[in-house]
C-alpha cells in the first residue's frame, strides 16, 4: 500500500491513529506498531480484531462496520478503514436532562442516571432506532469491551456506523457499551435472521477467515456466543460483574 498518505494524527486516540489519504480517498490507519500492549487481551493484535469485527459485520449483513482491511503504510502494517463524514447535527447517544429523557414520544431509551459537574442530574440515552439494535446484537456476538458513545457515527441518510473494535472477541464476557435499552426485549425475526446467518458463515468461509486474526478459541466462543443468543432470543442484561459500561462513555 505504498499510495497510502499521512494527512494528520488523531490525537484523542488511545492508540497510534492517523487520517490518511489513499488513491484519492479518506482513510483511517491505525499502525500494528502504534499499539500499547494489553495485558487482558494478550493475543494477536488490535489491527486483526477490527478487521475480523467487519468481517463479522458483512455476514450479518447490516454494514454495521466500515469497510475495513489490513494494508501497508509509512509505518507499518496495520487496520485501514475508509473514512465516514458524519453529520454533526444528528446524535445517536446523548447526555440529557431526566425530563428530556421521560418525556413521551422522545425516541430515547435510557440507560443510566449520573450527577454532572453542576452537580445536576443527567441520564445517559441513546435512540430507538433498527440501525442501534442491530448494532448492539453485534456487540454482543463479537463482545464488544468498549461501546462508547463516541464510536457510533451518525450519518446523514440515518445509518449508523460502529468504529473502534480492537477490543473484541475475548473469550471471558467483556461486554461493555451504552446501548443497554433494549433490555429483556425479544429480538426481531430480523435479528434472529442476522445471527444465524453468521453462525452458517462460521463453519465455512467466514470461519477460515477469521483464522488469520483471532485464536481458535476465539473463534469457538464466538460460535458459542451466537448460539446462546439464539437461544434466548432476547437483548442479554449484564452479568452482574464488571462494569457494564466502558469509561470515559464518550
Amino acid at each position: 500500500m505504498t499510495d497510502l498518505t499521512i494527512r494528520a494524527r488523531i490525537r484523542e486516540a488511545s492508540n497510534a491513529t492517523f487520517l490518511a489519504d489513499l488513491d484519492g480517498e479518506a482513510v483511517v490507519y491505525k499502525p500494528v506498531e502504534g499499539e500499547r500492549p494489553l495485558w487482558d487481551f494478550p493475543d494477536g493484535t488490535l489491527a486483526g480484531r477490527e478487521v475480523a469485527a467487519f468481517l463479522v459485520s458483512e455476514a450479518f449483513g447490516w454494514s454495521v462496520v466500515p469497510p475495513t482491511w489490513l494494508g501497508d503504510g509509512p509505518f507499518g502494517p496495520g487496520m485501514v478503514q475508509r473514512w465516514q463524514d458524519i453529520d454533526p447535527e444528528q446524535d445517536a447517544v446523548d447526555i440529557v436532562a431526566p425530563d428530556v429523557a421521560e418525556a413521551p414520544d422522545s425516541g430515547w431509551l435510557p440507560v443510566l442516571e449520573a450527577i454532572d459537574e453542576h452537580e445536576q442530574p443527567v441520564t445517559l440515552v441513546h435512540e430507538d432506532t433498527e440501525q442501534l439494535r442491530r448494532m448492539a446484537v453485534f456487540d454482543t456476538v463479537v463482545n464488544n469491551a468498549d461501546r462508547k458513545g463516541g464510536h457510533v457515527l451518525a450519518m446523514p441518510d440515518g445509518h449508523r456506523y460502529g468504529v473502534d473494535h480492537g477490543l473484541t472477541f475475548h473469550v471471558e464476557h467483556k461486554l461493555r457499551t451504552v446501548l443497554w435499552g433494549w433490555i429483556g426485549e425479544p429480538l426481531t425475526p430480523d435479528e434472529l435472521e442476522g445471527v444465524d446467518r453468521v453462525s452458517e458463515a462460521l463453519r465455512g468461509d467466514l470461519g477460515r477467515a477469521l483464522e488469520e486474526h483471532l485464536t481458535p478459541q476465539e473463534i469457538d466462543t464466538l460460535g458459542a456466543r451466537c448460539a446462546a443468543l439464539r437461544a434466548v432470543g432476547i437483548f442479554p442484561p449484564p452479568p452482574g460483574h464488571g462494569p457494564a459500561v466502558p469509561w470515559p462513555l464518550f
